[in-house]
C-alpha cells in the first residue's frame, strides 16, 4: 500500500510520527538535545502558508497554538520557538521547539548547531506516548 500523503524524505529520516490532527501530521524530531515537534499540513505541493486555503491556514494557526501548549506541558521550556522556514525542506512544515536557557544553542537558532543526537529508543517511545496523550487531552 502506498502512503496517501508523501512526507519529504528528509523529514521522514529525521522524525518519528506522533499522530495526526485534523490538518497536520505531528512528528517528533529525533534529536534529544531539543524537545521538537513538527507539524506537516497534509496538503500536496504546499510549500508556503499562503498555498493553503484561508480555512486551512486558520486551522494551521489553531494547530500551531495547540502544539505550543503541548510543548509547554511536555517539556516546560523557558521559551517555545515556532517557525516555518523551508530553506532545506520545501514541503510546508512548522517547527515547534522547546528552548531552554541551558540548551547548547541558546540563544541562537537550533539549525546547524552541532550534530543531531537521536533519543534512546525507550525515551523516544515514552516521549511520543506523553505527547500523544497531551494532544488527545487538549
Amino acid at each position: 500500500m502506498t502512503d496517501p500523503f508523501p512526507l519529504d524524505p528528509r523529514l521522514a529520516a529525521d522524525t518519528v510520527a506522533v499522530g495526526d490532527l485534523a490538518l497536520c501530521s505531528v512528528l517528533l524530531m529525533d534529536d534529544a538535545r531539543f524537545p521538537w515537534l513538527i507539524l506537516v499540513p497534509r496538503r500536496e505541493r504546499a510549500s508556503e502558508i499562503t498555498d493553503l486555503s484561508p480555512e486551512d491556514a486558520a486551522m494551521l494557526m489553531g494547530e500551531m497554538r495547540l502544539a505550543t501548549q503541548v510543548m509547554l506541558a511536555l517539556a516546560k521550556p523557558d521559551k517555545v520557538n515556532v517557525a516555518a522556514l523551508g530553506n532545506v525542506v520545501a514541503q510546508l512544515h512548522v517547527h515547534v521547539i522547546g528552548r531552554f536557557r541551558s540548551d547548547p544553542a541558546w540563544p541562537g537558532p537550533v539549525w546547524g548547531h552541532g550534530t543531531r543526537t537521536p533519543y534512546p529508543p525507550h525515551a523516544r517511545a515514552q516521549l511520543i506516548e506523553r505527547a500523544g496523550a497531551l494532544f488527545a487531552a487538549a
